[in-house]
């Protein structure tokens, strides 16, 4: 019998704190994370990714959304559009 291994899940404000501990006061990522009760590794992980966010390398959750949305819209119109170019070529073909 196994059993799922549940994972604590973290807030974005809690992960932006604990970065904060590490690049704004000055604490070692060690001893941020040892105060916090978390490993090293997830706080480098959460730094890595704020760091990269702030260079603006990496897309926030609205402009993700935002592009998955528009994708979508794309791919519609783009069918809505053979769709139409289909029907003009049958009824240019029976005018004749």
């Amino acid at each position: 019998m196994s059993t799922k291994r549940a994972y604590k899940q973290y807030t974005k404000e809690f992960k932006e704190e604990a970065v904060a501990l590490v690049l704004e006061q000055g604490y070692s990522v060690a001893q941020a994370a040892d105060s916090l009760g978390i490993k090293t590794s997830l706080l480098y992980k959460w730094k890595e990714k704020i760091e990269v966010e702030k260079e603006g390398q990496d897309m926030s959750d609205n402009e993700r959304e935002e592009l998955k949305r528009l994708r979508k819209e794309v791919k519609e119109l783009r069918m809505e559009k053979e769709i139409l170019k289909k029907a003009s070529a049958f009824f240019a073909k029976e005018m004749k």
